[in-house]
């Protein structure tokens, strides 16, 4: 079974957490959620979100997954946090995967992970940082190696399935997403 981590900070998007979360634990890994703290997380629209444990107690555990949710000012929260910078230089040194979702791709720049890299984040997050090498994209989930970003929270969803194929493969992926009985997209 997998292993995930997805970090929460004070001021995380909370479509994209709860998204996240519960769309990897419907595949059945095994999810962490650990606050910077230990103090319940108060979202960006004010929904309160209690973490598992704390970050402290979740970097005992080794993690096939770290899953950074964006939202403001949680990804900046996350990238004044020296211990989130270590763990994410960790998990790609050990050559694990790490993913973030609108505002969170610019904590994996600061971690120095989107250098060279094909990403996407919410438009104008990456914007006044220096990535020396990235490649741009617009769509909704964008992987390059043991790295994927993900545009906001309209693209959660995909986001999340995507992780699921990506660690489980697609009958996991194709079981979970018909449990939510998504329309087929319109074209």
């Amino acid at each position: 079974m997998a292993s995930v981590l997805v970090p929460l900070a004070q001021g995380c998007e909370e479509l994209e957490a709860v998204t996240i979360i519960d769309l990897l634990r419907r595949a059945d890994f095994d999810v962490l959620v650990a606050g910077l703290d230990d103090q319940p997380v108060t979202a960006s629209r004010g929904t309160v979100l209690l973490p598992d444990t704390t970050l402290d107690a979740a970097l005992q555990q080794q993690f096939d997954l770290v899953v950074l949710p964006g939202g403001q000012p949680g990804a900046d929260h996350l990238r004044a946090d020296p211990r989130i910078l270590t763990l994410l230089r960790d998990m790609a040194d050990a050559g694990r995967y790490t993913a973030a979702i609108c505002a969170a791709p610019r904590v994996l720049a600061a971690a120095g992970l989107l250098d060279g890299k094909r990403a996407t984040s919410f438009p104008g997050a990456l914007d006044e940082i220096d990535i020396p090498g990235l490649s741009y994209h617009t769509q909704a989930v964008v992987a390059d190696g043991k790295v994927v970003t993900s545009r906001g929270p309209g693209t959660a969803m995909d986001f999340a399935l995507y992780l699921i194929q990506l660690l489980a493969g697609n009958a996991r992926r194709e079981r979970v997403e018909a449990a939510l009985q998504r329309p087929p997209v319109a074209r």
